[in-house]
């Protein structure tokens, strides 16, 4: 383990070798023997704990209750929204028999041919047909609105090229299906979902975000209107970090999901969905980890701070242990998560690499003249600077540290984003930026045509048309590539 720590690829060098190094060797997730499904590993997973937690939280906050719906879809649900099955239907994993049996040869167990459903399931890839046929029994009346749930689940979608976190089969995230009684309220509901996912990514990622709304290419299958919030990674490729989209009636239509108004005339129901995943680990490590591994945000690092000993002998740990275990009280008594290793196993010099590679945000090391001169070390993974400080209070100083952890590395990605992000009015700039990466504010003229034919040129995305812009960005002027009026420049980039 030492020799590897020792080997990961530098992101100068080779930065999506550099993540897949780093996913593995910080023992966050790897490749399982299902093609294209990972194994979210317990430190992995400690942190989408987190995660989950807060968002949770942050849901229930703004009124959404959790509720669960099946893992299987009839196919026939899929029919009944046309445009929705489109943009599903070569991601679908189907289910076609109920039974296996021992082959007669003794080769092994096969599938009982006789056994074969009458009607096939998709294992979803979205859960929108199964909630909006589910709602149609709960929705009677206006009484019955707004409904607003959410799921905590695994979806799959048959993806044919994968990479940990940002692109698997199956994978873990939250759905979020709503449903109102005017296209006014669900409008509302999808942004304030927006903002939930903004405040969420820069608060407790330190991961700062564009807000946006796609393009009418680039909407969810279904969607009249898709938010989004757009994160810059370091090697300037954009990641879309979560979605929330204005559904209009199509499901309500579609599922015939009909209410009594408080005119009392039948209307269908309004709807929104919106979601985040495990993407959010591929976001957080590659927005902020460094070539010495990982860089964990305080507020979802699984363990904020380490202590480990420096001892010569049996006595000095038991001093050093003493110690310790109120300076480990009292941060826990702060709310904050501490883990003390003075397990004998292993060196501190081992230690010390093993939990800079997890990105623990705050190091102390304790020896035995720390505790004659009443003074301790601490090092801030972030800067990975070293200073040694008094012993006296030394928990109102780790606290305040973590503090100043979280909003640093919050600072250095907005600093690398806004130094990232270009204005261009040529074709010719675009080209020539679009290679080196980054943001690209650009006039568009509003067509698919153009969206696309740039898309195939370039490999650039119209990622969203930020919600918020300065006040040149919304001047009218010329599409970068066909020299058509625009009304305004949209952000595009390359993605993952």
């Amino acid at each position: 383990m030492a020799v590897e720590l020792k080997g990961l690829t530098k992101r100068s060098e080779n930065y999506s070798q550099w993540y897949n190094e780093l996913v593995v060797k910080a023992d966050l997730a790897e490749q399982s023997a299902v093609r294209g499904c990972m194994v979210i590993k317990p430190y992995g997973y400690a942190i989408w704990e987190k995660m989950q937690h807060e968002l949770d939280r942050m849901f229930k906050e703004t009124g959404h209750v959790n509720a669960y719906f099946p893992l299987l879809i009839p196919k026939s649900y899929f029919t009944r929204e046309a445009e929705h099955v489109e943009g599903f239907a070569k991601e679908c994993a189907v289910v076609t028999h109920y039974r296996l049996k021992n082959a007669e040869d003794g080769s092994g167990v096969i599938v009982d041919p006789e056994a074969r459903l009458e009607e096939e399931y998709i294992i979803r890839p979205t859960s929108e047909t199964i909630i909006w046929s589910t709602y149609k029994n709960w929705i009677k009346s206006y009484r019955d609105l707004p409904i607003l749930c959410n799921q905590w689940a695994n979806v799959m979608r048959w993806e044919m090229r994968t990479r940990l976190f940002l692109r698997t089969a199956e994978f873990l995230w939250q759905e979020g299906h709503t449903a109102h009684a005017t296209s006014e309220e669900a409008e509302e509901e999808a942004k304030t979902m927006l903002g939930v996912y903004g405040d969420f990514a820069e608060n407790y990622m330190a991961v700062p975000v564009v807000r946006g709304v796609k393009s009418a290419n680039e909407r969810f299958a279904g969607a009249l209107n898709t938010y989004t919030i757009e994160g810059l990674m370091q090697d300037g490729k954009a990641l879309q970090c979560g979605t929330s989209h204005f559904l209009g009636q199509n499901f309500a239509k579609a599922f015939d999901v009909q209410f009594l108004d408080k005119n009392n005339k039948l209307d269908y129901v309004w709807a929104t969905s919106w979601g985040v995943s495990t993407r959010l680990m591929g976001a957080l490590i590659m927005t902020h980890s460094d070539d010495n591994g990982l860089v964990l945000p305080p507020k979802l690092a699984p363990i904020q701070v380490v202590i480990v000993p420096i001892y010569k002998n049996e006595e000095m740990l038991k001093q050093i242990d003493a110690r310790v275990d109120s300076i480990v009280k009292n941060l826990r008594a702060m709310g904050i998560s501490v883990k003390y290793d003075n397990a004998d196993n292993r060196r501190p010099g081992f230690k010390f690499a093993d939990y800079e590679l997890k990105g623990v945000p705050v190091r102390l090391v304790l020896g035995g003249r720390d505790l004659e001169n009443g003074t301790i070390e601490v090092m801030r993974r972030d800067t990975l600077e070293k200073e040694t400080l008094a012993l006296d209070g030394i928990e109102q100083k780790v606290k305040d540290m973590l503090d100043d952890i979280q909003a640093n590395i919050y600072r250095k990605a907005l600093a690398l984003r806004e130094s990232e992000t270009f204005k261009v009015d040529t074709w010719e700039q675009f080209k020539e930026q679009i290679e080196k990466g980054g943001f690209i504010l650009a006039h568009w003229d509003g067509t698919t045509e153009t969206e696309e034919r740039i898309k195939e040129e370039t490999k650039a995305t119209i990622r969203c048309i930020p919600l918020e812009a300065d006040e040149e960005s919304l001047q009218p002027g010329k599409c970068v590539y066909s020299g058509k009026p625009s009304t305004r420049r949209v952000l595009f980039a390359r993605a993952y």
